[in-house]
């Protein structure tokens, strides 16, 4: 039978690799997906930027083993000639195969209940301090514990969007919409396009939207040559404008930080009302609609302008704080420009993602994002479990010399820090010619 299969090489693979004609090959065997990859429920972006080449590791790591029975009727008859696993390919697909064994992806712990009930006893008593109390620190607060519970919620949506948190698809789906959509004002189908892309190519220049912040950061050099974005399809350009943010970046970052949440609200609308296809867009838009009704009317209610100007700055203030963790996970480590490659999967989630060290008491509060790697790598896994699965990966990298960061909240900040610094002293060097000003770019900031 061997004599009769069917080859391909990497070579051959690799010319399947754009829409319309896009081929992948999992565990040797080679998948025509062109058709499928608009109805990927991740989008057609993760699977562009994959398109052409081996993707088990990224397979395995995103799908529940009930996806493999659908891969038979895309199957091209074809089988990968070079198919060849990594060490550390082997010892981690072990590793997912004993987490699935022992029930780990099932086992949600009631995380999810736990966080609905907080964010609903914090939305309650939000809505008490602005109603019912008159004084200016209970009115400060409500700002405060609005930030937080926009943290929570965001922790809720992005849990919905991994793996199922509910007892159904249909609820799931809920799930995401209100704790996204109606509760924070950001679309969970703006976060899902660009999240799907951001775990797929973490950490790539070029094809990682989170990273993609021109003409207000640059985390590397690279940007200077006004690279393209295949993310946004347009290039980022690096104009004297952009040069002249950029140059203090170290200084701004955490005014920044406390204003980013106006940048998401833009670019949820954006994609909402572009031409894009958008999945359940009706029911976005709705869900939108809800966030802003409630939340203008529940500041309305505020008596006077600077009572209503400090609620929400103070509630932007205290969500900056999810902002900068997220930067924290990966602005201050290793980039690189390209698509990425199947068979160093592993290998450029480990270099991408740094984790913030903290004592279990604050796993709430960081959603257990705090485990950056471990999420990257084990993306279904529940929260519960990503501080269980720490050392076991943790090992796994020293054995197979790979990088495994975990620095203090304090040190992460240092780090990034000094990364924008390091960028910003760099875009002061008169040596490099910027081209022409292009002002455009600040209003049509992404990420």
């Amino acid at each position: 039978m061997e004599g009769q299969r069917r080859y391909i090489t990497a070579e051959e693979l690799k010319e399947h690799n754009k829409s319309g004609d896009l081929w992948i090959s999992i565990q040797g065997k080679v998948y025509d997906v062109s058709d499928w990859a608009k109805e990927h429920p991740g989008g057609e972006i993760p699977l562009l930027n994959l398109g052409g080449q081996d993707v088990t590791d990224a397979f395995i790591a995103y799908h529940p083993g009930t996806a493999w029975q659908y891969l038979d009727k895309l199957f091209t008859g074809y089988h990968f000639e070079d198919f060849k696993v990594s060490e550390a390919s082997k010892d981690y697909r072990r590793l997912v195969s004993e987490f699935a064994k022992a029930g780990m992806f099932e086992k949600k712990g009631h995380v999810a209940l736990f966080s609905l009930a907080s964010v609903a006893l914090m939305f309650l008593v939000v809505l008490y301090g602005v109603l019912r109390c008159q004084s200016v620190w209970a009115h400060l607060g409500s700002a405060m514990l609005l930030g937080l519970l926009w943290m929570q919620s965001a922790y809720v949506g992005h849990d919905s969007g991994h793996y199922q948190v509910m007892s159904s698809r249909g609820y799931n789906k809920l799930a995401q919409i209100l704790s996204g959509n109606c509760l924070t004002g950001i679309s969970i189908a703006w976060w899902k396009w660009t999240h799907n892309a951001h775990h797929i190519a973490c950490n790539s220049l070029d094809h990682d939207p989170d990273l993609q912040h021109i003409p207000v950061f640059a985390v590397s050099s690279r940007f200077f040559s006004s690279i393209t974005s295949s993310f946004y399809g347009r290039k980022l350009n690096f104009d004297p404008f952009a040069r002249f943010l950029i140059s203090y970046q170290h200084w701004t970052y955490y005014p920044v930080m406390i204003v980013a949440r106006v940048n998401l609200f833009v670019q949820t609308f954006l994609l909402l009302f572009s031409k894009r296809q958008v999945p359940d867009r009706a029911f976005n838009i709705a869900g939108i609609l809800v966030f802003w009704a409630w939340f203008p009317l529940l500041v309305s209610c505020l008596p006077n302008w600077p009572e209503r100007f400090m609620f929400v700055l103070a509630s932007f203030a205290v969500t900056s704080i999810q902002h900068v963790q997220f930067t924290l996970n990966h602005f201050s480590a290793d980039v690189y420009v390209g698509l990425p490659t199947g068979n160093d999967w592993f290998e450029k989630q480990t270099s991408g993602t740094i984790d913030i060290s903290c004592s279990s008491k604050m796993d709430w509060f960081f959603g257990g994002l705090q485990f950056q790697l471990e999420h990257h790598l084990f993306p279904r896994l529940p929260r519960c479990h990503l501080r269980k699965v720490s050392p076991l990966v943790r090992e796994l990298c020293k054995k197979h010399s790979l990088p495994y960061r975990s620095l203090s909240f304090w040190e992460a900040n240092k780090s990034t820090i000094r990364t924008l610094r390091i960028a910003a002293l760099q875009a002061r060097d008169l040596t490099n010619p910027a081209p022409k000003n292009l002002l455009w770019e600040a209003i049509n900031t992404h990420g």
